[in-house]
């Protein structure tokens, strides 16, 4: 086995782990691993929420060494989960490299949820919170359709790569807007409500964990980059919500 296969593969493993919402300790854990499993001395790695560099050999003249740059991140916890079970059959199954990478490339494959199952899902997340946090059934509905709304339009920005600052600000004032549309002509009881049940689905919740996380690790550049990151989302969010809601505070007087 060839020691660049061996880190290649090793790395494209780190590589599902962090697209799919996994924390940097987790993926510098899973890559030292499988060097491990496959004999390569000093298989070391540093990850960041936007980049894996890795690098091992198991003779000192044969050091290898990559650089994999991460563009997209999503959240799916199923291939985390496949990926940290594949790591640790290699001792059992006695899998090859090959037949590693093989496997790899089947769970990277593994389709999502369906585009409109994902967008109905949301809906009803959206429903769900607006009532959690006080609003009535009414106001619930409105979210339901708001939360569609949104979730259509996110998916959508994300097949065309725009950025997720515009994204969040356009969600933002797309929540506030409809929600106090919805209530103004009496399909709903409290805007208020209406909107923090759909902005719910923007706010950034598993990156703040996975701050919090990486920093108590004593990963402190993931960290903070995973933290300036939601800080951003939210100020994105705010903005949105802000300048819909003061607009319509200075052309209308209140809800």
């Amino acid at each position: 086995m060839r020691t660049g296969d061996i880190l290649g593969v090793a790395a494209y493993a780190g590589q599902i782990i962090l697209e799919n919402g996994g924390e940097t300790y987790r993926v510098e854990e899973t890559i030292e691993k499988i060097c491990k499993a496959y004999g390569l001395e000093q298989g070391q790695s540093f990850v960041t929420p936007t980049g894996i560099m890795a690098s091992g050999y198991k003779d000192p003249a044969d050091m290898r060494s990559l650089i994999i740059r991460i563009k997209s991140r999503t959240v799916n916890l199923d291939k985390i989960e496949k990926v940290n079970a594949l790591s640790r059959l290699i001792y059992h199954e006695k899998l090859t490299v090959e037949e590693f990478r093989q496997r790899l490339e089947k769970i990277d494959a593994r389709p999502t949820y369906y585009f409109w199952i994902n967008v109905l899902f949301a809906g009803i997340a959206a429903g769900s919170f607006a009532i959690m946090y006080g609003g009535s059934i009414l106001d619930g509905i409105s979210a339901f359709f708001i939360g569609l709304v949104v979730k259509y339009l996110v998916l959508w920005a994300g097949r065309y790569s725009i950025n997720d600052f515009f994204i969040n600000l356009s969600g933002g004032a797309l929540v506030s807007g409809l929600g106090i549309l919805l209530s103004f002509i009496g399909f709903g009881e409290d805007p208020e409500k209406i909107i923090i049940g759909s902005i719910m689905l923007l706010v950034p919740g598993l990156a703040i964990t996975n701050a919090i996380r990486d920093t108590l690790a004593g990963d402190l550049v993931a960290g903070m980059a995973r933290a300036m990151e939601s800080f951003l989302v939210a100020v994105s969010l705010a903005a949105g919500a802000g300048v819909v809601v003061s607009l319509w505070f200075k052309l209308f007087g209140g809800y």
